[in-house]
């Protein structure tokens, strides 16, 4: 149970030589690091990882990360975002990046969604018809959404992966309509008129709801006949579970110790405090604070105190993220994700919450109908970073009384 070349405590892997040290042969013969202080640093990472049995399965024989890191040790794939960037899209070419640019054997680049932003923006636009449709959607896109995600991006708080998720939504059904424009009724966007708004609405799935923001940036062209406007189609119902339910859910986070702690807390800030999980991914260890007057939370302008009997869980969190045991270590991002230097998906976190019983949407639905029957509306702005509309919204639907009575804008005082 002893390595015959470190002398560590461990089991024997081959030829007697624990994991750490087979790994660390393995990759040297793939990456042939010489005097390159950047793969010598890369193969101390690899090996030293909390979980090392899970980088050997990563980089056998035939996987792509293997591909990438025999086209690394022959020089043929240098350590440049260019290099990388001319890859086809994969998911081990983006960890394998994602890692070497959070431990600066690459330069960064700035908002890395941002990057992907733009990359397929460019293959989008190249994608559609030269009938005038991309010249068309590539304005709409520069002027309506590139310029807003660029200033987005400025902001450390802004969740940008949600912001271009929605435009990359939006930009595709704007092409998608054009193109039935043509198609249809032979005729380019300038000719378009509400009636054929109207019919495209009417005859395809709710996804077409998504032109709606092109369709009013159409209304700017000076020489249009005719106003447009794609209506919003209301939600019928809002969906939403019992007190008692919501209640039972807190308890299955509590209680159930098999579950991840990352995912328990998580679901904990979801139905105590209604934080949307693209903002509860993006909690870090500063976030969390100690006080004389006890453990805060900080999701808006005002700290939330954390109930004593929860306040441990929040700590162990804070103090050791689960997924710094693989390559995502050093963050400080309070639930990180499996890809050096970055938080966790929102998606993922939210089909992890299903393993508890929740159901994102309608878990925070129920947790704001009750804030807002128990806490004025003021205090739930300032503690929850929501608008007022959201709140006076909630509190309407939960008959509170005076619920059209908060006028002031965020972060006022009355």
């Amino acid at each position: 149970m002893t390595c015959t070349r470190c002398k560590r405590e461990s089991e024997r892997f081959r030829g007697g030589l624990c994991i750490r040290c087979t790994l660390t042969d393995d990759l040297t013969a793939v990456l042939k690091p010489n005097d390159d202080f950047r793969l010598r640093r890369l193969i101390g990472l690899l090996t030293e990882t909390g979980r090392p049995e899970s980088i050997y399965t990563y980089m056998r024989r035939g996987t792509k990360a293997r591909e990438l890191l025999e086209a690394i040790g022959d020089r043929s794939l240098p350590l440049t975002h260019e290099a990388f960037d001319a890859l086809p899209r994969s998911t081990a070419a983006e960890h394998l990046r994602a890692l070497m640019v959070h431990h600066r054997m690459m330069p960064g680049r700035g908002n890395e969604n941002l990057t992907r932003f733009e990359h397929w923006l460019a293959t989008r636009i190249s994608n559609l018809p030269d009938d005038g449709t991309s010249q068309v959607i590539e304005r709409y896109a520069a002027w309506h959404h590139l310029k807003r995600i660029r200033d987005k991006a400025t902001d450390p708080v802004v969740n940008l992966e949600t912001v271009t998720h929605a435009a990359k939504q939006d930009i595709t059904e704007a092409g998608k309509l054009l193109i039935w424009l043509r198609d249809s009724h032979g005729i380019a966007a300038g000719e378009l008129r509400q009636a054929h708004i109207d019919e495209y609405l009417s005859t395809g799935p709710s996804t077409r709801k998504h032109i709606r923001n092109f369709v009013r940036w159409l209304n700017r062209d000076s020489t249009r006949r005719g106003h447009l406007d794609a209506p919003v189609r209301p939600a019928q119902s809002t969906p939403m579970i019992t007190q008692a339910e919501r209640i039972e859910l807190v308890r299955n986070c509590l209680e159930h110790g098999h579950v991840i702690r990352s995912t328990r807390l998580a679901g904990l800030i979801l139905l105590l405090w209604a934080h949307p999980l693209n903002k509860i991914v993006m909690l870090r260890h500063e976030h969390i604070s100690i006080t004389p007057e006890g453990m805060l939370l900080k999701l808006g302008t005002t700290p939330a105190t954390i109930p004593a009997a929860i306040t441990e869980m929040f700590w162990s969190q804070r103090e050791g993220s689960e997924n710094q045991n693989t390559t995502n270590s050093n963050t400080s991002w309070l639930f990180p994700g499996t890809r050096a230097g970055q938080h966790l998906h929102p998606a993922t976190l939210s089909e992890r919450l299903k393993v508890l019983g929740i159901d994102a949407q309608r878990a925070r639905n129920a947790t704001l109908r009750d804030l807002t029957q128990e806490v004025d509306a003021r205090t739930l702005i300032d503690l929850l970073d929501y608008s007022p509309a959201v709140i006076t919204q909630h509190a309407a639907r939960a008959a509170t009384r005076m619920s059209d009575y908060i006028v002031f804008k965020k972060n006022q005082r009355p």
